[in-house]
């Protein structure tokens, strides 16, 4: 059935014999094709197009239009305005419709379709009438299709930024501007990410950011712990199976990559992975093939591939509890998130953020923090890190006390946090690392002299530290003569 709104043709024509001719042409079609407004030069099309958006469904025009504005170079001005806008070309140029070039050159510049103007006896039509009507048409439903893709695309985007919006990375400190800037780039590409880090950092957040920064972003982002299911499932939700395939089987079913096709899927805990399975994710990674339980052909599968662990997978490749080459091959693009106790310029702002939207969810005002609650925030080791903190914000919601102070945050946690300074001075004694191990027994010596101190400093006499120590008199003097405190 032909359409019954007009399609709204702007046509740029500078000759009155041609502009007859297409009027002719389309007039047994005028209930369902309507002329606006016609432009003799190039540029004054272009001002129609800019200042009436949104008016015409598509363009007809001249090739070899009067003007400085013409030919391919108005077709790209035109597609700059509006992508969606259908061109169809009419040209004297040539009557040789099989001129490859030519029509090569007017599809590459974004034209639809074109059609000559002669054979010059013909005084009353365009030539090829009948396939000059069809290609409007045609043209018409190619730009509504388009339109109606760029609206769900807009649709789509929103759901992005939302999606963005909800997981964004915090912080302002070097390591976080930087990962930040290695996302920005790694999601541009499809090569695999490995993401590495203590429990509580926020992998599956850097993978989330990857995914929706990339070219895949309106594609299946499909997440799963490979340690949240039994080692004899595993290689049914990954790769699915075919009806029959074992005892129960009684429908086919589609596997995570399957659904993953186009997008990316996250492999959180991808250290907990089983051999077995570990075989055919090297067989996807390598030739893009999907192994189904009960099938004999592959299944063919384009998906990005981002995995994360808390553990150090060069590590489970001595042990031989990960394959070699199955670790090269996904860490192609590695991240590695910072614990939070080497980001401690974050951790404020991340208590307020976390403090500001539980309150919203809540209904409640956000609570202040008092200095000394501060200075304890930041000096804390975090050893459940982000995960550790926004928890703890959620339980101290809870007390609905106006002010958050040590003592409430001490009670929040279940443990004496402030006494760690006191014990052992604003230096601390730290075991994040392998540098600088000294022996147990110089370890020793040092945390008894930081405790001897604090506890002096907190008696009136010896034989009060002693007695608060538990030792006897003599024994307490002998130790600090050996600790060389007297």
């Amino acid at each position: 059935m032909l359409k019954v709104n007009p399609i709204k043709v702007l046509l740029i024509e500078d000759e009155e014999f041609d502009v007859r001719r297409i009027r002719n042409t389309i007039k047994p079609f005028e209930d369902n094709i309507e002329i606006v407004d016609i432009a003799s030069e190039g540029r004054y099309a272009i001002e129609l197009l800019q200042t009436k958006k949104n008016r015409y469904d598509l363009v007809i025009m001249d090739f070899q239009i009067a003007g400085g504005l013409r030919g391919e170079a108005l077709i790209k001005r035109i597609k700059d305005i509006d992508p969606s806008i259908q061109i169809i070309v009419i040209t004297k140029m040539t009557i040789n419709i099989t001129d490859y070039d030519f029509a090569h050159n007017l599809l590459d510049a974004g034209a639809f379709w074109y059609c000559t103007k002669y054979p010059g006896d013909i005084e009353d039509y365009i030539y090829q009438p009948t396939d000059f009507i069809i290609s409007i048409f045609n043209a018409y439903e190619r730009g509504q299709l388009i339109r109606e893709k760029q609206k769900s695309n807009q649709k789509f985007d929103i759901n992005v930024k939302s999606i963005l919006e909800s997981r964004k990375i915090l912080g302002v400190s070097e390591v976080i501007v930087k990962l930040r800037e290695q996302i920005g780039n790694f999601s541009k590409s499809k090569a695999p990410v490995l993401i590495t880090g203590h429990s509580g950092t926020g992998k599956e957040l850097v993978a989330y950011n990857i995914h929706y920064s990339g070219p895949r972003k309106f594609e299946n982002f499909i997440p799963i712990n490979c340690g949240g299911i039994p080692d004899q499932l595993i290689e049914s939700e990954l790769f699915g199976y075919e009806k029959g395939a074992f005892t129960g089987a009684d429908k086919s079913k589609l596997g995570l990559f399957e659904l993953a096709n186009n997008g990316t899927i996250f492999l959180d805990e991808i250290s907990e992975l089983p051999l077995t399975a570990q075989v055919k994710l090297l067989r996807i990674l390598q030739d893009g093939e999907v192994e189904k339980l009960g099938r004999t052909d592959k299944t063919k599968v384009d998906v990005r591939i981002v995995s994360a662990t808390n553990k150090n997978l060069e590590e489970e490749v001595k042990k031989k509890n990960f394959r070699e080459d199955l670790y090269y091959r996904l860490n192609v693009l590695p991240i590695n998130m910072p614990p939070l106790r080497e980001r401690k310029g974050d951790i404020l702002l991340l208590a307020d953020y976390f403090l500001n939207e539980y309150s919203i969810d809540m209904g409640k005002e956000p609570p202040v923090l008092e200095e000394a609650a501060i200075k304890v925030l930041t000096e804390y080791d975090w050893p459940g890190n982000i995960r550790e903190l926004k928890n703890l914000v959620q339980r101290l919601l809870f007390y609905d006390d106006k002010i958050i102070t040590v003592q409430l945050l001490e009670n929040a946690l279940g443990k004496k946090i402030s006494d760690l300074e006191n014990y052992f001075g604003n230096e601390g004694v730290s075991f994040r690392s392998l540098h600088g191990i000294v022996p147990l027994k110089q370890m020793e010596k040092t945390f008894r002299e930081k405790y001897f101190r604090f506890i002096r400093s907190q008696c009136g006499s010896d034989s009060e530290a002693a007695k608060k120590l538990g030792l006897a008199h003599p024994n307490y003097l002998r130790m600090c003569k050996e600790l060389g405190l007297k």
